[in-house]
């Protein structure tokens, strides 16, 4: 483990500088639009770039800290959203041709919407697996993102744009959505911090789909703070308290969370609970059954919800993404209602886990990002696709609701994650722990040089 000092948030920053008129809105937007068009070729986590409403947004949110009123607690921050939130103006592609030519959108989606009314500026959308139907963000339709660590990997996925753009140094903070890991494995991979709230927590208006009994959405950034803050806005305004880490009790999960993970991930796992004085270990019961509830749920519910538009246009898909659709649509009424009926008992017995818990630690991936042109892991023994196998230690805790911060550790060499588990509405709880971890320099995120970080001459 590499030891890092702590950094301040950077959207809080410029929303500071912004906010104390040390900088303009308008440069810190146009900056990041340049800094995007200038090195986001290597990447390829932007799909859109909002030019022109982004700036002149910025620009009013500079007439109004010239006319004395209260611009926002983000004043002037530019941020991205996954290609599956509407951003009004804009046609929502979900990362796909299928819907590209659909009306542009009227309004924003309802947290896209609150990070304006708090002042932050959305200035791109980011690129995705289609539909949100994969762990890579490998994209017939927009091209495969790459990690800024090392751009012949994988970002991972289905929100890879939003975290590979944290990583790069492109926005201070990006929103994504998870419905099987999609935030926790690119985060993870990228070397960002991320948010999976409580199921049910975040309002849903405005963004595309994929299953509904299980979507969520969330923020990603480069610091605990910032990823609080825009958490907090995105939830309706609320603070997030912080309990004390007496408070506070952490175990790591045994059994499969600790099968098939790399060498460098388990030294790391055990220095964070040697730092938290922790040694409990939790098993949960039938694992790999919850693991194969979340396929067919995720399988059989987005399959019927892109049934209508398969049997028109199903040439038009992904063809990764339109077999795993179809098998998905064909999957008996039976089996569907079994796994619902796995997940209640599966949900009972995560929840009496909480019960001798806090927080439980866990690995996000197996290990480092796979490589593109090799994009695969090898899980017990067995060599499998990365595209749909990375979230193997993702879904069983999706299928249970619960709320999960990712946190990348702090390693030398590519990235490296683990997931903070919670009870439902138990995010102060997992806020405090990766606080701790950032104070203490075993968890940080490493973006490349930003170009939101220039100031204003």
């Amino acid at each position: 483990m590499t030891m890092q000092g702590h950094k301040a948030g950077a959207a809080l920053a410029i929303a500071a500088d912004v906010r104390a008129g040390h900088r303009s809105a308008v440069s810190v937007v146009t900056d990041v639009i340049a800094d995007i068009e200038a090195r986001d070729t290597r990447f390829n986590s932007v799909t859109r770039i909002l030019g022109p409403a982004a700036v002149a947004q910025a620009e009013e949110v500079d007439k109004a800290i010239a006319a004395g009123r209260d611009p926002g607690p983000l004043a002037g921050v530019p941020f991205g959203v996954k290609d599956l939130f509407d951003v009004r103006g804009e046609v929502t592609t979900a990362g796909s041709i299928v819907l590209r030519d659909n009306l542009p959108a009227t309004r924003d989606a309802v947290v896209v919407e609150r990070l304006r009314a708090a002042g932050a500026v959305p200035v791109a959308t980011l690129n995705m697996d289609e539909f949100a139907y994969g762990f890579s963000t490998e994209n017939a339709h927009t091209g495969t993102t790459r990690n800024p660590h090392d751009t012949a990997r994988l970002a991972g996925g289905s929100s890879g744009g939003s975290a590979a753009s944290v990583a790069a140094g492109l926005l201070p903070f990006t929103l994504g959505s998870d419905t099987n890991g999609s935030i926790r494995i690119p985060s993870s991979l990228c070397g960002v911090w991320g948010l999976k709230p409580t199921y049910g927590q975040m309002p849903l208006g405005g963004v595309y789909p994929f299953v509904a009994s299980l979507d969520v959405v969330g923020p990603m950034a480069d610091t605990v703070e910032d990823l609080r803050a825009v958490y907090a806005i995105m939830a309706g305004g609320a603070p997030v308290g912080e309990p004390d880490m007496g408070d506070v009790r952490v175990a790591r999960l045994g059994g499969w969370f600790a099968d098939n993970i790399s060498t460098e991930l388990r030294a790391g796992i055990d220095a964070v609970m040697a730092h938290l004085g922790q040694d409990r270990v939790i098993e949960l019961p039938e694992v790999a059954r919850a693991r194969a509830s979340a396929f067919l749920i995720s399988a059989a519910e987005g399959g019927n919800l892109h049934l209508p538009r398969l049997r028109r246009r199903s040439m038009q898909y992904d063809p990764a993404t339109r077999g795993r659709l179809m098998a998905g649509a064909m999957l008996p009424a039976a089996t569907f209602v079994q796994a619902q009926r796995f997940r209640r008992w599966f949900r009972d017995h995560v929840h009496a886990a909480l019960a001798q818990a806090d927080v439980l630690v866990a690995p996000t991936t197996v290990g480092v990002a796979p490589r593109i042109d090799q994009p695969s892991i090898v899980v017990d023994g067995k060599t499998v696709s990365a595209r749909a196998n990375l979230g193997i230690f993702t879904q069983p805790v999706s299928l249970a609701g619960l709320p999960v911060l990712a946190a990348p550790l702090a390693v030398d060499g590519l990235p490296l994650g683990i997931q903070l588990i919670g009870a439902p509405g138990g995010e102060a709880k997992l806020f405090a722990v990766a606080a701790e971890l950032q104070r203490a320099g075993l968890a940080a995120c490493r973006p490349l040089e930003a170009g939101y970080a220039r100031k204003d001459s």
